[in-house]
């Protein structure tokens, strides 16, 4: 993992929680982007902090219920948290009415509260998971303002490590 100009005791401290900095941690499949993702938030909970994590794909389904109790729910978790983690963001396309929602949540937290997005996705091809360019546009706009980028690179750890070899 290469942090930016951040470097890793800045990125242990969370002291991008007190500025409302977000970090988009890119890189390829099975290089650590989720546990970093999981560590940092369970990290900000033992500082008095409150973290949600939710994978994208889960997170529309949950805001698609036809329970607006539910879908209340989860819109209050996001609230009332100092840190949303995205996970697998762009692994699976969304169709327009879920780009839309995901759309509302970035820009809910805008300047807010700090997000964590885990991706293998470069900025340039998110149109292909969110189809509608302006919207793509407004939303890589409104993460990357005050955004990190950790780059991922190396061998997927599961594969390194399976048992069939």
């Amino acid at each position: 993992m290469s942090t930016d100009k951040m470097g890793q005791e800045k990125l242990a401290s969370l002291s991008f929680l007190e500025k409302k900095e977000n970090l988009i941690l890119y890189g390829s499949v099975g290089t650590g982007k989720t546990h970093l993702s999981v560590a940092l938030g369970v990290q900000a909970i033992a500082q008095g902090k409150k973290a949600v994590f939710f994978r994208v794909h889960d997170l529309i389904n949950q805001l698609e219920d036809d329970d607006p109790k539910k879908v209340s729910k989860v819109h209050k978790k996001i609230h009332q948290a100092d840190l949303l983690i995205l996970d697998e963001w762009g692994y699976l396309p969304l169709h327009q009415e879920g780009a839309r929602m995901l759309f509302e949540i970035i820009s809910a937290c805008y300047e807010a509260k700090s997000i964590i997005i885990t991706t293998n996705i470069e900025f340039g091809r998110w149109k292909g998971f969110l189809f509608d360019e302006k919207l793509t546009a407004a939303i890589v706009d409104r993460l990357v303002h005050h955004s990190h980028m950790l780059m991922f690179t190396g061998k997927s750890y599961r594969m390194a490590n399976s048992l069939m070899k």
